[in-house]
């Protein structure tokens, strides 16, 4: 499954050359929500917002300009 990490109007994040930010959604791979918060923990703290499901990516991509970013790719 894959979760969706949003972040806050002041969390940036340069992860391997990659930005995080207000404008893009963190892809990441993992077996369970919280598999995936737990690893949204481990890279960026407690700065980011909330996480997302794959079900609700359609009603939400368009706040996000950026797009989704996989992690694995950063």
């Amino acid at each position: 499954m894959k979760i969706y990490i949003s972040f806050g109007q002041c969390h940036v994040h340069t992860v391997n050359g990659n930005t995080f930010d207000k404008d893009s959604l963190c892809e990441i791979e993992c077996a369970s929500r919280e598999e995936g918060r737990a690893k949204a923990f481990e890279v960026f703290g407690d700065k980011f917002f909330t996480d997302y499901s794959e079900g609700q990516l359609p009603n939400i991509l368009h706040y996000y300009p950026r797009g989704p970013i996989p992690l694995e790719a950063s």
